[in-house]
């Protein structure tokens, strides 16, 4: 997942590495010859080897290791530089490219660093507290069920063929591994073979399902799925609704009619990663028109880039709760900063 990124990053990782190794060996003092006439230092170690004073070419080594240097913006100007097209190219959008420079930039310019401490370890944790400021703390989904009244009420939104319904369904069975109870609301009443899609999804995870005939109010199939959630002690309702684009003027209306119908206590925008800047523009009019609670991005299997998981978050200010990662049920992974990142950057040792 996200490989191209991960080998973009590395790449940048090492000209900044190389940045500041540079500023090492332009700062750190020059080892003096020995004048004419005295012993050199291997000569003078080896006949003071009793002796407990240090050489004075141990000593500039001392100096070396216990010196500090003072990285410059200069000094790192062309690998920044570097670093924000390898952002851009990534489909990272434009506003969390800079941020991330700027975080990088705060990270590593004008600190004062022991010459003898690791380079690589430098950057990294630079690049990965970037990295984690832009990507959010995510959207625990089990923790904020266990937290709150049941049932749990969550409308899924998005625009049509990015898998939402599917997903709908891998989250139920997620769910249910959990521990839950779930009951699904088959709210795309207009697409054909879409009620009869979710249903089969539900019955192969072993899902009850509500439903009502094609063309019938989606209000008032979700309105039943959560009357049915209550009288039978559901835990959690997942409504499914039709796919919509947000230039759709009467859809859209219909989401917010479902919305007061339904009151769901969370909304969350379904869309692909392999859409890049485009999932940011819809999701943020998504969120603008009838709110977002969080956000689930499919297909980041096939998205070597990671623009739209890298960004979406921060873009928009609603967090990841999901990546979807292939076709099963089971695909389904629970959106973690720190193991994208760790996944993105590696070790920093």
């Amino acid at each position: 997942m996200f490989g191209g990124l991960r080998e973009k990053l590395q790449a940048a990782r090492n000209r900044l590495g190389s940045s500041i190794q540079g500023v090492i060996v332009t700062q750190a003092p020059p080892v003096p010859e020995t004048h004419k006439g005295e012993p050199s230092a291997s000569t003078a170690s080896q006949k003071t080897i009793s002796s407990a004073a240090p050489s004075f070419v141990d000593k500039v080594k001392i100096l070396i290791i216990d010196r500090e240097l003072i990285v410059s913006e200069k000094d790192l100007s062309d690998a920044l530089s570097e670093l924000e097209m390898t952002l851009l190219e990534s489909d990272v959008a434009l506003p969390v490219s800079d941020a991330i420079i700027a975080r990088v930039r705060t990270g590593l310019v004008g600190k004062h660093r022991k010459i003898g401490a690791s380079v690589d370890a430098l950057v990294v944790g630079a690049l990965k507290s970037a990295l984690l400021d832009v990507l959010g703390n995510g959207f625990d989904l089990v923790n904020y069920i266990k937290t709150h009244n049941r049932p749990v009420k969550i409308l899924f939104t998005g625009v049509n063929g990015t898998g939402k319904t599917t997903t709908v369904a891998k989250i139920g069975a997620y769910l249910k591994k959990q521990g839950y109870t779930v009951v699904i609301g088959a709210g795309d009443t207009y697409r054909a073979g879409a009620i009869e899609q979710i249903g089969v999804h539900a019955g192969r995870i072993g899902i009850k399902i509500i439903q009502h005939q094609e063309g019938a109010d989606p209000s008032a199939v979700l309105f039943d799925a959560v009357q049915y959630a209550v009288s039978h002690k559901i835990d959690v309702v997942l409504a499914d609704t039709a796919g919509r684009f947000h230039t759709k003027s009467n859809l859209m209306s219909q989401l917010e009619k479902i919305r007061r119908v339904m009151k769901p206590d969370l909304v969350v925008y379904v869309d692909e990663a392999v859409a890049g800047n485009d999932a940011i523009v819809r999701a943020a009019e998504f969120d603008r028109t009838v709110g977002a609670d969080a956000v689930v991005l499919t297909k980041a299997d096939m998205d070597s880039r990671g623009g739209a998981a890298i960004s979406i978050a921060h873009t928009i200010g609603k967090p990841l709760m999901f990546l979807g990662t292939g076709q099963g049920y089971e695909d389904l992974m629970p959106f973690d900063p720190v193991k994208v990142v760790e996944e993105l950057l590696g070790s920093d040792t």
